[in-house]
């Protein structure tokens, strides 16, 4: 999960001011969209943002209140934010991650992922915090 927090935190430092209104997990799971749905199709990279999703419901059953879209982006923020504090949703948002990025590299293994990752974030230098 620190791996997931380290991402959050490079993304939101990252991100341009038109794209901080989203949080930073919605950014993460669409910039990793386009890539999953090339490697393994735009069903599989939903099914595994799905798995993901209950995973992260498993430890925080407030996340249950997320979708996922039939086009594989995450929906029902509003109602999120109307339950939590700040706080609290960024913690949902590293147990979502960190579950997506786990079956990542269950699936697809931890070079492939790195390099995925790589390929999104190029100017971060992921290998000094991977593990």
């Amino acid at each position: 999960m620190e791996f997931a927090r380290l991402l959050l935190a490079y993304e939101v430092a990252s991100g341009k001011p038109a794209d901080r209104e989203a949080p930073a997990a919605f950014r993460v799971c669409e910039k990793l969209r386009a890539p999953l749905g090339r490697l393994m199709g735009f069903d599989g990279f939903r099914s595994l943002l799905s798995r993901a999703l209950v995973l992260a419901c498993a430890q925080l059953p407030v996340l249950c209140t997320l979708q996922i879209k039939a086009n594989g982006s995450l929906g029902g923020l509003g109602e999120l934010e109307a339950k939590l504090e700040a706080r609290a949703i960024v913690e949902g948002e590293v147990v979502l991650v960190g579950q997506l990025l786990g079956l990542l590299v269950i699936f697809i293994g931890p070079g492939l992922t790195l390099r995925l990752l790589h390929e999104i974030w190029p100017e971060w230098k992921i290998e000094d915090f991977w593990q």
